[in-house]
């Protein structure tokens, strides 16, 4: 589990730097500077989580 903004993501399938990885990935994708489909395969399961928990998976599409 990693909190952060009052969000609680549960990450299981990713190790250590990959969590962080996928959260500034998510990040980019939020902020408009990287779309979805120019994530790295193996972040993109958990890229979309993030987008999910966020309410902003509309983002993925």
């Amino acid at each position: 589990m990693f909190r952060a903004g009052g969000a609680v993501f549960r990450l299981q399938f990713l190790k250590g730097g990959d969590v962080m990885m996928a959260m500034f990935f998510a990040q980019r994708v939020i902020l408009g500077k990287t779309k979805y489909a120019e994530v790295p395969k193996t972040l993109q399961p958990g890229v979309l989580e993030i987008l999910v928990d966020s309410g902003v998976e509309y983002l993925a599409e």
